[in-house]
């Protein structure tokens, strides 16, 4: 597969592109600003774009089969999350690729809680609402695509950190995936097995998925 990917150098995105690279994809690594040699490995396809930028997707996205953004704004610049999704829908749209959208898990609802949202938990810091509710502007964007839009969006876990590749994971909707003990968690690794797993064998079209141990 040929694969762009956005946010290509952040702790996820250079997961992604790890993961894809391993698989034997071609990959585009988008960058905002020129990086120096080295800073991505010597064989992926290094392009200056912008992921606020129906223009730039479109172009970046044109003769590849899916568009990957793993993109996360600064703190203070939340807003800026559902900007990046609505160029991003658009330039997908525009160029016929398939999106894969990487978003955040305060949509997910708790377990045994009647449909209460993560964020809207009593435990939920505060200090998270700004990038939380971003998130959640940023689902709403995708289910108010057009239908001619495919893409799906991968909410992670509530904890996922830098870790091991086990290859290990379960899929999950729109409920907040736990493990016995009430835990949702996984590597940054698996979590880009999961979606090289989703960008090989398409399983969600136009809808979110989520992934845990």
């Amino acid at each position: 597969m040929r694969i762009t990917v956005f946010g290509a150098t952040g702790e996820i995105g250079s997961r992604i592109v790890t993961e894809a690279q391993t698989r034997g994809h071609e990959v585009t690594a988008v960058v905002r600003t020129p990086r120096p040699p080295g800073a991505l490995p010597a064989d992926v396809d290094v392009r200056v774009g912008d992921a606020a930028r129906a223009a730039d997707v479109a172009a970046l996205g044109a003769g590849q089969d899916l568009i990957v953004s793993a993109t996360r704004p600064a703190p203070g610049a939340e807003d800026q999350l559902p900007v990046m999704a609505r160029a991003l829908l658009a330039g997908a749209a525009a160029s016929g690729v398939r999106l894969l959208l990487v978003g955040g898990s305060s949509t997910l609802t708790l377990p045994d809680s009647g449909g209460v949202a993560v964020m809207d938990g009593p435990d939920f810091p505060a200090a998270w609402l700004p990038i939380a509710r971003a998130c959640a502007v940023q689902l709403e964007a995708c289910r108010a695509a057009g239908p001619d839009t495919d893409w799906a969006y991968a909410s992670p876990p509530h904890l996922i950190l830098p870790g091991a590749r086990t290859g290990a994971y379960r899929l999950g909707g729109d409920e907040l995936v736990v493990d016995g003990e009430g835990e949702s968690a996984i590597s940054m690794e698996d979590f880009a097995v999961a979606l090289l797993d989703e960008a090989e064998r398409p399983k969600h079209h136009r809808t979110r998925f989520t992934v845990a141990y």
